[in-house]
């Protein structure tokens, strides 16, 4: 098998594929499946000072070639999985990228100096790109200057490699991806979901309580391709592919176009081995081809871009 290490600016990944914050739970709960600490990493469900409930029901919509959420960024809160969650994935050898989220600088920061008081944290994402809560959130991702604000906060609280997830929906992303990369941040993930709703003609209501909520799949995939291929061109730190990856295909036309590591997001609802599937497509892609998965990297664009 070809070497599927992978570089993520300090930190070295087994392999390109982790699964995205929101749709694997803390990974454990896929245990019964297949031993998550084979895949590159996870990303925790996100992570607030305080426990949550998230959005009353329905949270959940199917669309074509996807889905809505509207989850509204339920979580057990940094306290409880530092003390029952983090022990059990530390123990397991699982790489954990914790997701944090915050309404505030000085939550953000928080969370942030509690995590780095932990072992078994191999690096922090900072969402600032959620479209379903009604405070922070995607406010802090579309504007350049609330983002890197955050991006310096966090930085300066630890020594943790921090990424920072995009938004579909900031007017000028890579704008918005250089403010964090001047503010300190060690990788960009693109993208997180883009606002839709539906609405059920046989009772006439949205299908959602929140009334909008994320769109993710496949659907999302040409859109979240065009902005890693952006981001790459403009930002010196890696880019993380996310949106719509559901096959190995899908995962290798994001590193084509530049990015270092994919996420695996939606593909785990209706396949709970999406990920390791896709872990092992691109180890034997890069065999047939005598690759390295860090070759792969960028292999579909024109020379310089």
């Amino acid at each position: 098998m070809s070497d599927q290490r992978i570089q993520i600016g300090g930190l070295t990944l087994q392999n390109p594929v982790l699964t995205a914050s929101g749709t694997f739970g803390y990974g454990l709960e896929y245990d019964d499946f297949y031993d998550v600490a084979t895949l590159g990493g996870i990303c925790t469900k996100g992570l607030s000072r305080e426990p949550r409930y998230g959005n009353p029901p329905e949270r959940i919509c199917e669309t074509p070639a996807g889905m809505l959420n509207a989850i509204g960024l339920a979580n057990v809160g940094v306290e409880f999985f530092c003390k029952e969650k983090l022990p059990v994935l530390r123990e397991r050898g699982v790489t954990v990228v914790a997701n944090i989220f915050a309404s505030s600088v000085e939550d953000f920061v928080a969370i942030t100096e509690r995590l780095e008081s932990e072992t078994g944290v191999a690096a922090i994402e900072l969402n600032v790109s959620c479209p379903n809560v009604s405070k922070g959130g995607i406010e802090f991702g579309r504007d350049p200057k609330l983002a890197a604000q955050v991006t310096a906060a966090c930085k300066a609280a630890t020594k943790l490699p921090l990424w920072v997830k995009m938004s579909p929906e900031a007017g000028d992303i890579v704008g918005v991806a250089k403010a964090c990369e001047d503010a300190g941040a060690d990788a960009v993930t693109a993208i997180n979901t883009i606002r839709g709703m539906s609405i059920d003609t046989s009772t006439g209501r949205v299908r959602l309580a929140n009334r909008t909520g994320g769109l993710s799949g496949p659907a999302l995939r040409p859109i979240a391709l065009r902005i890693v291929w952006d981001l790459v061109g403009a930002l010196k730190i890696p880019v993380i592919g996310i949106g719509g990856v559901f096959t190995t295909e899908d995962a290798v036309e994001f590193m084509l176009a530049g990015a270092s590591a994919v996420q695996v997001g939606t593909a785990n609802f209706s396949d709970p081995l999406a990920a390791n599937k896709i872990r092992l497509g691109i180890a034997e892609y890069c065999a047939a081809r005598g690759l390295t998965a860090s070759q792969l990297i960028g292999r579909g664009r024109p020379e310089g871009a």
